[in-house]
């Protein structure tokens, strides 16, 4: 009996001290409090279940994020819906952690317990912090006990999806606007080409590489935007606008509370709705704009050509080649093609005809009588790529060739400028008609 007790007594200070430290590490299912940390596997799961924050890893990558994803709606893989870190990625996760500093600043310490993400927050309540995810897959830091105000939340930093009940804005003060930004490819959550933003004219707008825009809503009439009869009063969305003198913004409900939806700006450079079937155990595609690949601007990169008819939208031009293969395989084909062969900088290179063919943006018109005196200019410029002669008369490409479409029928001709040994006679039927 006394070596029982013995061994009691002995034990009992290392179970306190093991318990102590369980306690202090782990959290309320939904919540994380003030001093407390997130790590590695340790997750925290909204009180209905549906959302869960953590850290994960996309596909095959070997770098880590926090984020946030359908705890149910689960298929092969996460459907995430926020990230924190996307540009600033973790390395080793073993010793990385999530902590709530007892100042009111949610942070991200790598493994070396070096800040690489923060919410930039402060609050004097530092007993009575906490950092809840809510059944809306929104992320609040607040104080217990005052719940009403909000110190911060994800819904203010969407990332390239919006869901239920948050808001997509546009703030009047500082003229700026809550934008989706797509991932960068399937296995990168940084931010990619495409865009979706509140214009303060009340329209949704989609702008390629932060500069250039090639898709609108139209004006919102009250019930929906002039170009998306989609998004109208229907049997499962419920979208509505307020603007008052400090914001605009547009939120959406379902009138089918348990669906679960989400509106994301898409790797393809598509807006899209979409509902989860728990029966297939998949995404259900509702609407997408532009309806059409092909729509979206040099959504295949420089001298990549879209065809809309073809599972694969994007292909490198006869005599071209992937950049970066890689992205390709991932989603992500904005690098475009180079030259298998170099051009050799004057009158030896040939062009090769290609028919159908909806031109590439950024051409130079130049005054030429004739389709000969077209194609001796761009020969006789080393950094002319491509001429097309037609009805509006000579054009040419200097620059990378952009945007270019395969049509069914109809279109132009364009020549495309390629070095003589690509272009031998076997060659030349490969590249008529493509």
């Amino acid at each position: 009996m006394g070596d029982k007790f013995s061994l009691f007594f002995f034990l009992s200070p290392l179970l306190l001290i093991f318990s102590s430290k369980a306690l202090h590490c782990s959290a309320a299912a939904d919540t994380i409090s003030a001093g407390q940390s997130l790590t590695a596997n340790q997750t925290i799961v909204s009180k209905g279940g549906d959302f869960e924050l953590g850290f994960f890893t996309p596909g095959k990558s070997l770098k880590h994020y926090l984020g946030i994803w359908y705890k149910k709606a689960y298929a092969q893989n996460r459907t995430v819906i926020w990230v924190a870190n996307r540009d600033q990625p973790i390395i080793d996760l073993s010793s990385s952690e999530l902590k709530l500093l007892e100042n009111g600043n949610l942070v991200i310490l790598n493994e070396s317990k070096v800040l690489i993400w923060s919410t930039n927050s402060t609050s004097t309540a530092s007993k009575s912090l906490e950092l809840i995810l809510g059944d809306d897959g929104n992320l609040v830091l607040r104080d217990r006990l005052n719940p009403s105000v909000i110190i911060w939340q994800s819904f203010d930093h969407l990332t390239d999806t919006w869901i239920p009940g948050a808001k997509l804005k546009y703030d009047k003060s500082s003229k700026r606007a809550v934008k989706l930004i797509s991932w960068k490819n399937s296995e990168d959550p940084s931010p990619g080409l495409f865009s979706l933003e509140l214009t303060s004219d009340s329209e949704f707008v989609i702008i390629w590489n932060r500069s250039r825009q090639y898709w609108t809503s139209g004006v919102w009439d009250g019930q929906g935007f002039s170009l998306v009869p989609e998004m109208r009063p229907r049997f499962l969305f419920n979208f509505s606008f307020q603007s008052n003198e400090n914001e605009s913004y547009f939120t959406y409900d379902t009138y089918n509370k348990s669906l679960l939806s989400r509106f994301v700006i898409d790797l393809s450079g598509q807006i899209k709705q979409l509902s989860w079937l728990e029966q297939t155990k998949m995404w259900n595609l509702i609407w997408s704009k532009p309806l059409k690949q092909c729509e979206v601007y040099a959504y295949c990169g420089p001298f990549g050509r879209c065809n809309n008819a073809q599972d694969s939208s994007c292909q490198c031009l006869q005599g071209f080649k992937e950049l970066s293969l890689e992205d390709w395989n991932l989603g992500d084909p904005s690098d475009g093609c180079a030259r298998k062969t170099p051009l050799q900088c004057g009158n030896r290179d040939s062009f090769v005809q290609m028919l159908n063919t909806k031109l590439p943006v950024n051409s130079v018109p130049f005054a030429a009588d004739s389709a000969a005196n077209c194609k001796s200019t761009c020969l006789n410029n080393w950094s002319c790529n491509a001429y097309a002669y037609g009805s509006t008369g000579c054009s040419l490409w200097f620059d990378a060739l952009l945007n270019m479409q395969q049509l069914d029928n109809g279109g132009d001709e364009l020549y495309i400028r390629f070095a003589p040994s690509e272009v031998s006679s076997s060659k030349k039927k490969q590249f008529i008609g493509l």
